[in-house]
């Protein structure tokens, strides 16, 4: 049975960019085997995240990850059953936020500053399909 998750977390510490890379690698070399698929979003010290798999091999991963200390004020957005993956193919996608419009999260949000504590689930979830369907998704 296919899940999909997403999450949000905040960083303990500042994330460099060489930081995020390791993290993206990391991710898109263990992912693989664990049959899970997703994209990340990293802004302001903000992580969104969207893990796609079985539901035992999604759910072992964000408990490692809401247990990792580099994380904090993990917070849980959606979890749902799916037919079918969004992120088929993508060991893990990269939010590319020199092409996120603004407009787009202001769409459906207060301000145009993107702040997955003050969305829905369901909001963040949609913003995330937009991000794919405009292309502020760097495959990988």
């Amino acid at each position: 049975m296919l899940v999909r998750l997403m999450y949000a977390s905040r960083a303990v510490n500042p994330q460099s960019p060489e930081a995020l890379q390791a993290l993206l690698h990391q991710s898109r070399s263990a992912n693989p085997a664990q049959g899970i698929t997703g994209a990340l979003c990293h802004a302001n010290g903000v992580f969104v995240q969207v893990l796609e798999g079985g539901r035992m091999a999604v759910n072992r991963l964000y408990q490692r990850i809401a247990a990792d200390p580099r994380h904090t004020d993990v917070v849980l957005l959606s979890y749902t059953e799916v037919a079918e993956r969004r992120f088929a193919g993508w060991s893990m996608g990269q939010v590319n936020l020199a092409r996120l419009n603004p407009a787009l999260v202001l769409k459906y949000s207060e301000t145009a500053t993107l702040d997955p504590y003050a969305l829905p689930g369901e909001a963040m979830a949609a913003l995330f399909d937009e991000m794919l369907a405009t292309a502020a998704i760097i495959q990988s």
